[in-house]
């Protein structure tokens, strides 16, 4: 497991955006933002999972968070213009993004992939975190320190039987992390970084292995030290990197 103990005040006063906010790895991330003090906003598609979480931030005295209900599988560039417009009125930066939200699609050959499923776990995984970047980008522009975070997987470096659209949109995802490094490896206030949680006890993972026992996996709170520590200040100097959250 990736160690690093974060100071109570790492994220003091930051504007963190995390994506699939309602659940799993992505709910606990935004607990762990706001812990640390940064005012999260939780973009996610079920709005009342998002108030449920963010009633819960309210309650424990964290900074105040934002809600935005979006459905990225069939979001518009509109809808990433109004984001953009909504958050640089209300914030005027933004010092981080987590790129957590995805899908899994359907474990099956190839051959038998249906289309329909194919274009909804690309749009979601590779087209939504494409679009919020590049329409965000100006806020993040804005920020004297900001971290990129993707969500990448074992199966998106090398290939594996039957995982399909979610392979390739891993490794698209990848390659969408190395290419905005280098394109941004010489702006000092802006860093791009992949994790890669590993095997997680979230709904995916019992939908992908629903014969595996849960219990044998880490929570969500067991891998945050990593996704803590490319968030904050002290990962400044990581740059183009592909990081396992377990290992």
């Amino acid at each position: 497991m990736f160690t690093y103990n974060a100071p109570s005040d790492l994220l003091k006063d930051k504007i963190i955006l995390v994506t699939g906010a309602g659940d799993g790895i992505g709910k606990e991330a935004a607990r762990q933002y706001a812990a640390h003090g940064a005012t999260v906003i939780l973009l996610g598609k079920t709005q009342e999972k998002l108030e449920k979480l963010y009633d819960e931030l309210e309650a424990a005295g964290y900074p105040q968070a934002a809600i935005v209900p979006l459905n990225l599988d069939v979001a518009t560039e509109h809808d990433y213009i109004e984001l953009c417009n909504t958050l640089h009125q209300e914030f005027g930066r933004l010092d981080g993004i987590l790129h957590n939200a995805s899908i899994l699609g359907v474990r099956t050959p190839l051959e038998n992939y249906d289309p329909i499923i194919w274009q909804q776990v690309m749009q979601v995984n590779v087209n939504a975190p494409f679009m919020l970047t590049q329409t965000l980008m100006p806020l993040l522009q804005a920020s004297e320190d900001a971290s990129i975070i993707f969500t990448t997987s074992s199966v998106g470096r090398k290939g594996k039987a039957y995982w399909g659209a979610y392979a390739v949109s891993k490794f698209a995802t990848e390659g969408m992390m190395q290419v905005l490094a280098d394109e941004l490896d010489n702006v000092d206030n802006i860093r791009v970084n992949a994790i890669n949680p590993g095997a997680t006890r979230t709904q995916m993972r019992a939908y992908a292995y629903p014969a595996e026992s849960p219990e044998k996996n880490p929570t969500p709170a067991d891998i945050m030290p990593l996704y803590l520590y490319l968030m904050g200040p002290d990962s400044k100097d990581v740059h183009g990197q592909s990081m396992d959250a377990q290992g």
